[in-house]
């Protein structure tokens, strides 16, 4: 399954590996607080925050309720510019495609910038076994690229689970590396590593933040220089898009760049924002003499419609993984998909199914901080409690002791007596377990929670109890 990473753990696995990862939880603790705090004080100085939210929303709903007009008058514009046009219904057909234009082409090496959507369909490695060569131009992704091929952990910062010193470490041991952990230094050397490879490319790949429907052209929204010259360099470039990364006119993608640099990194406007126009025409500096756009749909079109449609007006800011609590002491790799956190949870198992990732949905404190994060306004806890409804009640896939546990309680809360016999009963069921007033070590689904923290025990006298004799006593 292309997106699923270290598919050879668990769920459970994969949390516990990344728990004990000491580097990474610091690294993600404090880029979260930088983050969050960048975030709030961009949205402070634009002002009348949540109105823009709010506009953001209808741009994304009205655009996802005309998807189909939006990408046909996109496809048009650009064959009119002189650009091809390839629907893909998956990740396989999309790989193909790509794969018979650089054998078209006999490329021996490819540069990519920074594409989740490639990620989602394992591009590298299925170019990588015809023989041509990869190689990632963004500063994260080339860090994790030479570390032997690691997956991303963050949508924005694929790298944000390593430190200097780790990539410094990295560097050292697999490029030659022989100078400080200082930032600079180390992007300098990625720098003299990299300029070559854009001069040698003869395919550039990127990914699409934005595509114009208007005028036919993709929008790429960066911090490096690295995608203008992965666009410009090679005499061909590949655009791939998912079919909802689709904005009407420039006037809504405006509106959508400003919302996304402000909430990815708290950026008023981030380093680079390109648009691209079909191939080099007749007395233009530079450009591609051939452009290729994939529409990719690998499941996104069996979203429209459902009550997870909103899910699609994700523009890939990460702010609700910024904020999310459970993302901070876990990691991204926990969630073992390339798209983590609260919209990764949303996401993997709508496009791959639950199968897989039906773990994903409860890994949740359900606080909400991700609904309110997000600039576009999915509300992301509301969709894992609908994910979490159909893994219960339609794809049966929750354990037997669950489901006879909630059954009980059904039962239970659903008749005064027997509910009112288990609140008194409860105290003295659980008293073998109890110590100092707190259960430490509880049994089956009660382990879940007392493995990380202590369990309160239920009092002997019940709220109600207590309420009616204060009432007689005459207390306030």
């Amino acid at each position: 399954m292309p997106m699923k990473i270290a598919p050879e753990k668990s769920f459970d696995e994969r949390v516990q590996t990344g728990l004990q990862d000491s580097y990474m939880r610091e690294t993600v603790r404090s880029a979260q607080e930088r983050l969050y705090t960048n975030k709030s004080k961009a949205e402070e100085d634009l002002g009348h925050w949540e109105d823009w939210r709010t506009l953001s929303e209808e741009i994304r709903s009205h655009t996802l309720e005309n998807l189909d007009y939006y990408l046909e008058q996109l496809s048009e514009n650009v064959v009119k510019n002189g650009g091809h046009v390839f629907f893909a219904q998956t990740p396989e057909e999309a790989n193909q495609y790509v794969k018979e234009v650089a054998e078209k082409k006999e490329a021996k090496k490819i540069i990519k910038s920074k594409s989740m959507v490639t990620e989602e369909t394992s591009m590298n490695e299925a170019l990588e076994e015809m023989g041509v060569e990869v190689v990632e131009s963004d500063l994260g992704e080339y860090i994790l690229q030479v570390d032997d091929h690691d997956p991303p952990s963050h949508i924005v910062a694929p790298a944000l689970h390593k430190n200097k010193e780790q990539i410094r470490e990295t560097f050292e041991h697999l490029k030659g590396y022989d100078k400080t952990s200082k930032p600079e230094e180390l992007t300098q050397f990625a720098r003299e590593q990299l300029r070559e490879e854009f001069l040698d490319a003869d395919i550039g790949i990127t990914g699409c933040n934005f595509a114009v429907a208007e005028s036919g052209s993709v929008s790429l929204v960066t911090n490096e220089g690295n995608a203008r010259l992965a666009t410009t360099v090679p005499d061909t470039q590949i655009s791939v898009m998912g079919m909802e990364r689709i904005v009407p006119t420039w006037e809504e993608l405006d509106v959508m760049v400003s919302m996304l640099c402000r909430s990815a990194v708290g950026q008023k406007l981030t380093s680079y924002v390109t648009g691209l126009t079909g191939p080099r025409e007749e007395g233009d500096l530079d450009g591609p003499e051939e452009f290729h756009l994939v529409i990719l749909d690998n499941g996104r079109s069996n979203i429209l419609g459902t009550a997870f449609q909103s899910a699609l007006h994700c523009i890939r800011c990460a702010a609700c993984i910024n904020v999310c609590p459970v993302y901070r002491h876990v990691g991204g790799h926990s969630y073992g998909s390339i798209y983590p956190g609260p919209i990764g949870a949303v996401l993997t198992p709508l496009l791959e199914g639950y199968e897989e990732h039906k773990d994903l949905p409860y890994a949740s404190s359900l606080c909400a901080a991700c609904t309110d994060a997000c600039p576009v306004k999915i509300p992301l806890h509301e969709h894992l409690i609908e994910h979490r409804k159909i893994i219960a009640e339609e794809e049966k896939k929750t354990s037997l002791g669950e489901t006879y546990a909630m059954k009980g309680f059904g039962l239970a809360a659903s008749s005064p007596g027997l509910f009112q016999m288990a609140t008194k009963t409860a105290p003295y069921m659980l008293l073998p377990l109890t110590k100092d007033g707190s259960i430490d070590k509880g049994p089956g689904m009660m382990s879940g929670w007392t493995d990380i923290r202590s369990f309160p025990a239920p009092e002997k006298e019940r709220f109600r109890d207590w309420f009616k004799n204060r009432k007689t006593k005459g207390e306030s």
